[in-house]
């Protein structure tokens, strides 16, 4: 064997949501230093990097929620941890519009963090990052189907400038329902003229082009918004039910991307930010399950989803992990510094108002949110070896972020022990099973059985 890589031994660390906005490298409790030593052990160290690194310099867009940043000298922080790639696509890529995602871009590149996922164009947005280990090539794609479609990179010709933006997978709901509902649907839409609406739209180019059939019909005045989905598509059925597609186009390009990087490097990672559910939020979509298993069978060794804040369940597809969703890593989005007016207005405040305010403000009107949640500040690091190419063991280390503690204080992980580690394990022990996955638990572990 004349080089390293050729064994195809190769230790990964994959986590989820990264919203950072503090310091990390001046904390010392024993079970964050092993959480990070854990990290540091892996060849490949991954978290999705889902704020905006930067100093202010640019406008915040104009958009509702949280508007993610960090200081760009805590980017040393997470490689301190010890990550030493990112993903950019999630709906917070954005918050400081085409500028932001250009001065991101900057800061990540000056501090030589690995990062995929926005660029200049879509063809940059698109492109793997590739970084190179002892154990080999490693390429990420990342990409998004959160957030708002013009957060999405244009595409470049020769005689026009790109976009900045995101990998921006677009896709469409359908909805199915029953005869009674299906009728009053069509009556309410032929009264209001939304399907005359559509089928002009539909001619001009403005809206794809429309089925015809007896048993559908188009509802809600969605003029003016274009796109994939300009108005919601109902089918006659006999139950209630919802179906999601994935948009061609954007699949096959970044398909297209995962085979030629698996002609370039000896590892490839996927990785796609989705807030999108099945029936319950604890199910990933079916436009994620398809994509999923197709970038698998494009040559991605790993499948890693990451956007709702809590875990999903993990899939072993072909030998290879699909991880639905892991949840927050690092929660840290109501400790951001500053907050644009029209956030304060959201919440009834004032020019005379702080950031302080908005978020006491945020956190009393919250009923299903990230602070009264407890699964928003559980997860995992997944640990995956491959010995010979062929993924060998997967592991869930517990993480613990400090639910229920003040801000200032929580959203740090470190290793669960205790309830809260059971409870992590668990709950992945019941999401992985209808794919399959068995998750054996043994001293604060889970472990995968692989065949």
């Amino acid at each position: 064997m004349l080089y390293e890589s050729e064994s195809g031994d190769v230790t990964m660390a994959i986590t989820g949501e990264s919203l950072i906005t503090r310091a990390k490298s001046v904390f010392r409790e024993p079970r964050y230093l092993k959480m990070r030593d854990l990290i540091r052990s892996a060849d490949v160290r991954f978290t999705n990097a889902e704020m905006l690194f930067h100093n202010y310099e640019d406008a915040p867009t104009h958009r509702t929620g949280t508007y993610m940043r960090c200081d760009p000298e805590f980017i040393k922080d997470l490689q301190w941890l010890g990550f030493n790639i990112v993903a950019c696509a999630n709906n917070h890529a954005h918050d400081f519009g085409e500028n932001g995602v250009l001065t991101n871009i900057r800061y990540l590149d000056e501090a030589r963090m690995f990062h995929a996922g926005t660029g200049r164009n879509l063809a940059e947005a698109t492109a793997p990052a590739y970084m190179d280990t002892p154990k080999g090539r490693v390429a990420l794609i990342s990409a998004t189907t959160s957030g708002q479609p013009n957060m999405r990179a244009g595409e470049q010709r020769r005689d026009v400038k790109g976009r900045p933006g995101t990998n921006f997978i677009r896709w469409s709901t359908e909805w199915t329902v029953d005869r009674e509902a299906f009728d009053s649907l069509r009556r309410v839409a032929n009264e209001l003229g939304w399907g005359q609406q559509m089928a002009t739209m539909a001619a001009s180019g403005y809206g794809p082009a429309l089925d015809e059939s007896d048993s559908v019909v188009y509802f809600l005045d969605r003029s003016g918004l274009g796109g994939d989905d300009p108005a919601a598509k109902f089918n006659l059925g006999e139950s209630f039910e919802k179906h999601t597609t994935i948009n061609q186009y954007d699949m096959e390009r970044n398909l297209q991307r995962v085979s030629d990087a698996r002609r370039m490097a000896d590892w490839v990672i996927f990785t796609i930010h989705n807030h999108e559910h099945g029936k319950t939020a604890e199910e990933p979509s079916d436009h994620i399950k398809l994509l999923a298993h197709a970038v698998i069978d494009a040559g991605a060794d790993v499948f890693a989803g990451h956007g709702p804040h809590q875990d999903r369940g993990i899939e072993i597809y072909k030998g290879k992990p699909i991880f639905y969703s892991m949840g927050d890593f690092i929660l840290e989005n109501d400790t951001v510094e500053l907050m644009p007016h029209d956030n304060m207005l959201s919440q009834g405040l004032g020019h005379e108002d702080t950031p302080a305010d908005f978020f006491d403000a945020r956190s009393a009107n919250e009923t299903r949110g990230q602070a009264v949640q407890p699964i928003r500040w559980q997860s995992a690091v997944a640990m995956i070896t491959f010995k010979g190419k062929q993924m060998k063991e997967l592991k869930l280390h517990p993480l613990d972020l400090g639910y229920g503690r003040p801000r200032y204080q929580r959203g740090r992980p470190m290793m669960a022990d205790g309830d809260v580690a059971k409870e992590v394990l668990e709950r992945f022990q019941r999401l992985s099973e209808p794919f399959g996955t068995k998750i054996d638990i043994q001293d604060g572990i889970g472990n995968i059985q692989l065949g």
